[in-house]
């Protein structure tokens, strides 16, 4: 038992020292930066910002122009990279623009790498739904639990792909929001798993409450500038709660259900990926950086935790039918 609480208690800890808020280096305030951008509008941008004065070498890209990149984007985006070269040939460490490490743009894409791997997480998703559908009746406990814990993490990776594509207010704040949907969706999963025996006004209520909460929360997020502490908070808390919610659960289950060991894998194994989120490091070829290792990662596990899913609603099926017949035995 002193063990399990030693995990709990490291848990804890990671958690907190994981989601500590990291500022942004300096690139964007600097005087060099701030320069170029003056200059470089001045010099090649109508007062719209949307046309230009002068020709600019990325003028006739149309991805770019799909994408809605102004002739003010193109210019910070050629004077991030001017700055940090600036900051490189001073023995200066790479700086972050506006809270963001300097990435090479492929088809028009600011952070093609994080795009690629949240796709890499939808498709694994999607894959794994497609199996659960296949191997888990419909009339199995949990099903219709998990089918929606499925389309709310679709939901997510769709936006994290956006976001990622190109970062505009509304894209971040979808990004932000679904992905603490998932955090809140694996809680309610870990809490109707412990209580799907109960009735369904109980089981009933608390997705109630559940989907309550998430309405409030994005409704607060949506109102005025974008409380990123507050976001913080509401997934350190919601994590937590589901991280250790789901350890305890193993634990108690170990003996009974041999299967949990996937699940505990799991949640040790994507709480410990969360050191790439903590431990930054400018992108390797301008492309690679932690954030984007982090989504890469966390594909292959979606398949271990779906496995566990598979295994235990078609565990759950046969303990039903187990009651039935034997119920059925009795009324005979």
């Amino acid at each position: 038992m002193i063990r399990y609480r030693v995990v709990a208690l490291v848990l804890i800890m990671l958690l907190i020292y994981f989601f500590r808020l990291i500022f942004a280096s300096g690139g964007d305030r600097s005087q060099f930066y701030q320069n170029c951008l003056k200059f470089c509008t001045l010099d090649n941008c109508t007062q719209s910002g949307v046309s230009y004065k002068k020709d600019l070498q990325w003028k006739h890209d149309p991805i770019n122009k799909l994408l809605m990149w102004t002739c003010y984007d193109e210019c910070g985006y050629d004077c991030m990279w001017r700055t940090t070269t600036a900051f490189h040939n001073r023995n200066w460490t790479t700086p972050q623009f506006y809270g963001k490490w300097p990435f090479v743009r492929f088809l028009g894409m600011q952070e093609p790498a994080s795009v690629l791997f949240s796709i890499a997480n939808f498709f694994t998703h999607y894959k794994m739904l497609q199996r659960f559908k296949r191997e888990v009746r419909t009339d199995s406990p949990m099903y219709g639990t998990w089918r929606a814990f499925s389309y709310i993490c679709l939901n997510a990776w769709i936006w994290s792909a956006i976001f990622h594509t190109r970062d505009f207010p509304v894209t971040e704040l979808l990004d932000y929001t679904f992905a603490y949907s998932m955090v809140l969706a694996s809680f309610h999963c870990m809490v109707m798993r412990m209580i799907h025996r109960m009735s369904l006004l109980v089981r009933g209520t608390f997705s109630f409450l559940c989907v309550l909460f998430f309405i409030n929360h994005f409704s607060y997020l949506s109102i005025g500038r974008f409380d990123y502490s507050y976001n913080m908070k509401a997934n350190i808390v919601t994590g937590m709660s589901g991280a250790l919610g789901w350890i305890l659960w193993c634990f108690l289950q170990r003996r009974k259900r041999r299967y949990v060991w996937k699940c505990f894998i799991f949640i040790v194994l994507a709480t410990s990926s969360l050191l790439l989120e903590i431990n930054d490091f400018p992108p390797i070829l301008w492309t690679f950086d932690a954030h984007s290792i982090w989504h890469l990662v966390t594909a292959p596990l979606t398949i271990l935790f779906y496995s566990f899913i598979i295994e235990d609603c078609k565990t759950l099926r046969k303990e039903l039918a187990n009651v039935e017949d034997e119920e059925s035995r009795k009324l005979l």
